[in-house]
């Protein structure tokens, strides 16, 4: 594919934003699987043995492509209701301008790991180094009694650092039985009150040696890691030392002179957190290079289905939009123009259905505003109000406003197809960002592909500076959201209306990779083409919102969402000549082709739990198709061609030809007038 479209598209578009005194920010969370993932931590769980040790591959990959030297360190990361330890998170650091921190003088790979012999005479190195004596404590770790663990409190008070003994007990000289680094497992609950609790921590073990840094600002914090390499460098052991594997806590205003890339366990992937970039170049040199360090490690972004055909890693690949500072954010005196783009969002269902995974819906992780309100009363009320606020800094208004509104309908503001909960929300750790991100979106197998999204977006932004290109209020979708809309052919000409507004507002985009995705989301199940010319029969995918089903209990409490997956639809597409000529019958009855569209929905299988248990599957389904000039009123008839669908791996397969045993059944027909769906639950219940 040729690029060199895209950068001009993206010089247009930021152009256009910096015209108006504006630097917008990207940020990304692709996710990625192995290429043949074994275990839980691969499907359901978010973590296990072989996830860490491959996310430490895949930072190393990452060193050696954009950041040699850079630090790697060990952190504690989210913690969820039903887990019992808080995950963990990898997190890669260097300089704002890509010089590394603290560069470890040997390779990874290389040197020799810190003896435990030789602890107490680098520790004491170290405090010279520093200019405080180390006040250490040995400790025992009843997991593992050949590791060696030291404790040393560190402090940086008054712009110098200190140490303080620690008066420990013999028998409480011992971690926790908590598993992790052992700095997370110290007996905090015996150190001193009047004192910081701030420690280093130092352990050995067979596997090599390691560092846990005491929780300090980032500039002690680049000091302290300066300090410890410049030790590598003069060795007091006499030989070169391996880097340790460093852990900790990173410092708040790591931001304001760090780039931080973030690998973190998710269920069924590793997830990587985007350092934050400056413009679109610089997200789609992050996206392509993630795309090489995979691949080198064994991970993809791309899963294979029971069928054969790919599908995404079922993580998501959030986008985030930003700015280069607080001060400098590009949303917080324009609530117009956030409002613009919300707007416009609402009014083109395939920003929110085409690029995301197989969930969608007000069950799924990204449901539309619309879609959990039920209503759009107080959505339209709000974004009302909003345009009409003056230009001044408007954040805590604008995240107090709509985080309750842009939720699903357990009122959680983080599952939302464009989530504002790290907007401005000072109730929340990490709640203050100003970040609006868009999570309706899948990890997919080109990573110019997801370029591409991602300029779709920075293009919208920029058309929708203009307040005559925003819509004046919201659509009143109703059933045709979950019905039409969710049809690959709805979706692909709701996309061309999105281009064809770029196209007038002099921001052009090429429609081929965003073709080249619609194909990839909804490969053919089945195609026909009859003799004569423009004759044409297709099934395609269509997308499916599977109901929320209450909690069931499962060792280890909720942590995630039941909803009933058994429920499959696909659409049919048909040439004007096909449907003057044929008539095409499902399981014995005809289906109502016409000019529109229509689709058929279907139970796969029966799960527990689920939905109407007592509903049995429709499998298998067979599609006959008549002779030319048949009536399907009448019988006997020649069947043409005749497809057996047995289970969704199998997909739709041929069967020998003949003719129509009886006369058809009643046609099908939707539930409702209007709607373009047949639902095949309904011949379980003649009466709807």
């Amino acid at each position: 594919m040729e690029h060199d479209w895209m950068e001009r598209a993206a010089t247009r578009a930021e152009d256009r934003l910096r015209q108006a005194g504006i630097a917008l920010t990207l940020g990304g969370e692709p996710t990625y699987v192995p290429l043949d993932p074994q275990g839980a931590e691969w499907s359901v769980a978010a973590d296990g043995p072989t996830k860490l040790p491959v996310a430490r591959a895949m930072a190393r990959a990452i060193q050696r492509r954009t950041w040699p030297g850079s630090t790697l360190i060990y952190c504690s990361g989210k913690r969820y209701e039903g887990e019992v330890n808080p995950r963990w998170a990898l997190r890669l650091v260097t300089g704002l301008d890509g010089r590394p921190i603290a560069p470890w003088p040997v390779p990874h790979g290389q040197g020799q790991p810190l003896a435990a012999a030789e602890a107490k005479a680098w520790l004491k190195a170290l405090g010279q180094t520093l200019g405080v004596p180390l006040q250490r404590r040995r400790l025992r770790d009843p997991l593992d009694p050949q590791r060696q663990v030291w404790a040393v409190p560190l402090t940086w008070e008054q712009e110098q650092w200190c140490s303080s003994p620690w008066p420990l007990p013999r028998p409480l000289r011992q971690l926790t039985l908590a598993p992790g680094p052992a700095g997370l497992r110290l007996p905090l609950e015996h150190f001193p009150g009047d004192v910081p609790c701030q420690l280093l921590t130092l352990e050995i073990d067979s596997q090599g040696w390691g560092l846990f840094l005491p929780p300090l600002e980032r500039r002690p914090t680049e000091q302290l890691l300066q300090a410890i390499s410049g030790l590598a460098r003069q060795p007091v052991t006499g030989s070169p030392l391996a880097p340790p594997e460093f852990s900790g806590l990173l410092p708040v205003d790591a931001d304001e002179g760090w780039q931080v890339l973030g690998l973190a366990a998710d269920p069924g992937v590793l997830e990587i957190n985007l350092p934050v970039c400056a413009g679109w170049s610089n997200y789609r040199h992050w996206i392509r290079l993630l795309d090489g360090a995979a691949a080198e490690v064994g991970l993809r972004s791309w899963k294979a289905r029971g069928d054969g055909d790919q599908e995404g890693t079922g993580g998501g690949n959030h986008l985030l939009w930003g700015g280069p500072s607080l001060e400098r954010h590009p949303f917080f005196s324009r609530p117009a123009w956030l409002v613009g783009v919300l707007r416009y969002f609402q009014h083109h269902p395939s920003l929110g259905y085409l690029f995301c995974g197989a969930g969608v819906g007000p069950a799924s992780q990204a449901p539309r505003p619309d879609e959990a309100l039920g209503s759009l009363f107080d959505l339209e009320l709000a974004y009302c109000f909003l345009e009409r606020l003056g230009s001044g800094d408007q954040r805590q208004l604008i995240g107090e406003t709509l985080r309750h509104l842009h939720a699903d309908r357990s009122g959680n503001n983080h599952r939302c197809e464009i989530s504002l909960d790290k907007f401005w929300n000072p109730g929340t750790p990490a709640g203050c960002l100003g970040l609006i991100e868009f999570r309706a979106l899948e990890t997919l197998p080109d990573p110019d592909w997801t370029a591409a999204i991602a300029l779709l977006w920075s293009s919208l932004a920029a058309m929708l500076l203009s307040p005559e290109r925003r819509p004046a209020g919201l659509r009143p979708w109703g059933a045709a959201l979950h019905d039409r809309l969710l049809l690959p052919s709805a979706l692909w000409h709701d996309l061309e209306l999105v281009l064809a507004d770029l196209e007038q507002a002099g921001l052009p985009l090429s429609a081929e990779p965003f073709r080249a995705i619609w194909h990839w989301r909804f490969p053919a199940l089945l195609e026909w083409h009859g003799q004569d010319p423009g004759e044409r029969l297709t099934l395609l995918p269509a997308l499916e919102p599977w109901p929320l089903i209450c909690d069931t209990p499962r060792e280890g409490g909720f942590t995630s969402r039941f909803v009933d997956a058994s429920l499959q639809r696909f659409e049919v597409q048909c040439s004007a000549a096909f449907r003057r000529r044929h008539q095409l019958l499902l399981n014995g009855r005809p289906l109502p082709l016409a000019d529109g569209p229509l689709a058929v929905r279907y139970r796969q299988h029966r799960l527990y739990p689920c939905l109407h248990p007592g509903i049995d599957p429709q499998l298998p389904l067979v599609l006959q198709l008549l002779e030319p000039g048949a009536s399907a009123g009448e019988a006997p008839a020649t069947v043409l061609a005749q497809w057996r669908l047995e289970s969704a791996a199998a997909g739709w397969q041929q069967e020998g030809l003949g003719r129509l045993q009886g006369p058809p059944g009643r046609p099908w027909q939707p539930l409702e007038a209007g709607l373009c769906t047949v639902d095949l639950r309904q011949e379980s219940e003649p009466g709807l």
